[in-house]
């Protein structure tokens, strides 16, 4: 059985991706305060023990708008060290098979849609979150250098905004689900007359079920072997104004939305052109955007 490190095991993704893969190999999951992927030779001495044959690395300093706008320095240089520590680690390691995550705050703020892989280079990410997507945007360049070099099998996943069970409803720092749950959530429990919303809520975005993304993992694990990116995600596309209306009848909350629109909507749009990951390792999301969002709050709810 196949030993692999799963960095960033323990947050929100690691979690799916545990239970995914548990059965199939044996894990190696520590936890931030077991191993310290910004310190280079607290990963040497981790790599030297655990011998590890794949790493998929998934350890991230990642949040909302919100966030990103506090801390762009934080978001880029801690994002860059656990890229760089990885890479290099990896190599010196001999490890045979590296998956990173990217992000689709890579891509440009103006991007045809639905984006394409190829469109990554096409333009500056959008501003609020470019310090966090160029961070991730260098982990591509590496994992294509060191192929290209040294012919090595590091693989970078672009998957879309996700959400799911075990994700992060911290109002400073989570994404726009977790993030608009609890508000909606509260204002229920309060019977709060409405609920503000950052923007104008005619953004777009598409959002990717956390299970179905560590089913992508596994298949690029099992299947793929190529140094160019794939998207990951449904293909799908929601206005953040209509996003609200469907989480509200969720969490049945039938208050007033009311948005800010001084508050920045981000990207205007995001929606992934998925066709590749269908093509290269056969995957397609299997869960809805309401199943994902019950299964979201149900768990939210009783933990």
């Amino acid at each position: 059985m196949k030993k692999i490190l799963i960095t960033g095991s323990k947050g929100f993704l690691g979690q799916h991706l545990v239970e995914r893969l548990k059965d199939h190999y044996e894990l190696i999951t520590p936890s931030s305060a077991e191993l310290n992927m910004m310190d280079v030779i607290d990963l040497h001495n981790h790599l030297s023990r655990s011998k590890p044959d794949i790493i998929i690395h998934l350890a991230a300093v990642c949040g909302g708008i919100g966030a990103n706008q506090k801390s762009p320095a934080d978001f880029f240089v801690k994002n860059s060290l656990m890229s760089l520590n990885v890479l290099s680690m990896s190599h010196h390691h001999k490890i045979n098979k590296l998956i990173t995550l990217g992000s689709v705050c890579s891509y440009p703020k103006f991007t045809e849609v639905p984006f394409k892989e190829e469109n990554i280079w096409n333009g500056y990410p959008e501003e609020t979150n470019a310090p966090y997507g160029i961070a991730k945007k260098s982990l591509l360049v590496g994992c294509q250098a060191y192929n290209e070099q040294y012919g090595s099998n590091f693989l970078h996943l672009i998957p879309v905004n996700m959400y799911g069970e075990y994700d992060n409803f911290d109002p400073d720092s989570s994404h726009v689900i977790p993030a608009l749950f609890k508000k909606l959530i509260e204002a229920k429990e309060n019977n709060s007359p409405s609920v503000e919303v950052w923007g104008d809520g005619s953004a777009s975005r598409e959002f990717l079920y956390a299970g179905d993304c560590a089913k992508a993992i596994h298949l690029a694990l099992e299947k793929y072997n190529s140094p160019d990116p794939i998207n990951i995600g449904t293909g799908k596309e929601i206005l953040i104004k209509d996003l609200v209306h469907v989480m509200s009848e969720v969490v049945g909350f039938e208050g007033e939305i009311v948005f800010d629109s001084s508050k920045p909507n981000g990207q205007p749009r995001r929606c992934l052109d998925t066709s590749k990951a269908e093509k290269e390792f056969d995957f397609k999301a299997e869960t809805s955007l309401k199943e994902g969002l019950e299964k979201t709050y149900n768990w939210y709810i009783n933990s």
